[in-house]
């Protein structure tokens, strides 16, 4: 009997050494692997809008100079623009900032510094390659895979298999149904987004302030420079506050547009400074909504739709940006030609 259990003792002793677990990366290369990545990721999200905000803070100074003569390789600070309908309250320019137009992307196009290229071009691979971690070398199952991965054939003979969690293994009817219970985070972003761009491309040149230091043109720049560092504040607080009900910020945002369009008809705000208030607060509005909708969306989707709802939901902005530039257009020629 005591041979039998000393023989089960080695067996278990010997299975036992048989399912040891691999040994794992210390934790302290996870936690270093994390924040690498963390970092990698904010400096990419960062990096990604950089030369698309630009354009929109330079749009007022760029529709001003470019109507004057020999002028076309750089944007001068110095002199004041003259404006184009000086009998107007608004001192408008003869062209609305709402769509980024043609003379934004020749900023861009046209004898730009190299080190500005570099800065719009370059960051995101020094990112990428530099800071993000390969997902093999935090898995401890990715040497295996890399050594079956190495054994395929170079050229296939099948078409390779679909993951499950893929959107192209989704049928058209599927789409569809995540599609309908996607208008729940879709409608409040597209609502956000039009409100603050309707606000921002069609009347930060209305509020004009005449009683201040300010220039015309320093004064948008200071609302274009407010509105990001507000959106910039929020997209980076999701650890801090989550909001579930984004609703409520399409609603408070309509509020701002509402109030801003009644001040650009009245002209009841005494001072500059109410307005930067109300700009900065709309920044961190439209951050809070675009980054707590997605968010909301990767926790409550199941894994093989979640693909395909984070990229359908992102024609809102899109739609949003491009309905606020079709009204806000005819909007800022009627009000320049008020006297």
């Amino acid at each position: 009997m005591g041979g039998c259990a000393g023989s089960r003792r080695r067996l278990s002793d010997s299975e036992g050494e048989e399912t040891v677990p691999e040994p794992r990366l210390p934790l302290l290369d996870h936690q270093g692997a994390h924040w690498k990545n963390a970092v990698g990721f904010w400096l990419l999200g960062l990096c990604n809008n950089f030369s698309y905000v630009v354009m929109l803070s330079a749009a007022h100074d760029i529709l001003s100079h470019e109507r004057t003569s020999g002028n076309q390789s750089h944007v001068d600070p110095g002199p004041a623009p003259i404006p184009h309908n000086s009998s107007s309250r608004f001192d408008c320019n003869s062209v609305s900032t709402a769509p980024p137009g043609s003379c934004q992307w020749d900023l861009c196009c046209w004898k730009l510094h190299p080190g500005c290229l570099f800065s719009f071009c370059g960051d995101q691979p020094v990112c990428y390659f530099l800071l993000v971690t390969s997902p093999e070398a935090q898995d401890p199952g990715g040497e295996e895979e890399a050594e079956s991965s190495s054994r395929q054939p170079l050229i296939r003979t099948e078409a390779p298999e679909l993951k499950p969690g893929s959107s192209s293994s989704l049928s058209l009817q599927e789409r569809w149904t995540v599609f309908k219970g996607l208008l729940w985070y879709i409608v409040p972003l597209v609502v956000v987004y039009f409100a603050e761009y309707f606000i921002n491309q069609g009347l930060f040149e209305l509020l004009f302030f005449r009683n201040t230091s300010l220039s015309h043109a320093q004064q948008y720049r200071w609302y274009q420079m407010l509105y990001q560092a507000g959106v910039f504040a929020s997209r980076s607080s999701l650890r801090c506050c989550h909001i579930r009900f984004t609703w409520a910020l399409a609603l408070l945002q309509c509020l701002n547009l509402a109030f801003l369009l009644a001040d650009v008809w009245f002209g009841f705000l005494p001072s500059i400074y109410f307005v930067f208030l109300i700009i900065l607060y709309e920044g961190l509005l439209g951050g809070a909504a675009y980054v707590n909708t997605f968010h909301n969306i990767a926790l409550e989707t199941s894994d093989e739709h979640r693909e395909f709802a984070m990229a359908a939901t992102c024609i809102s902005d899109t739609l949003g940006i491009s309905l606020s530039g079709l009204l806000a257009l005819p909007l800022h020629d009627f009000l320049c030609q008020l006297s």
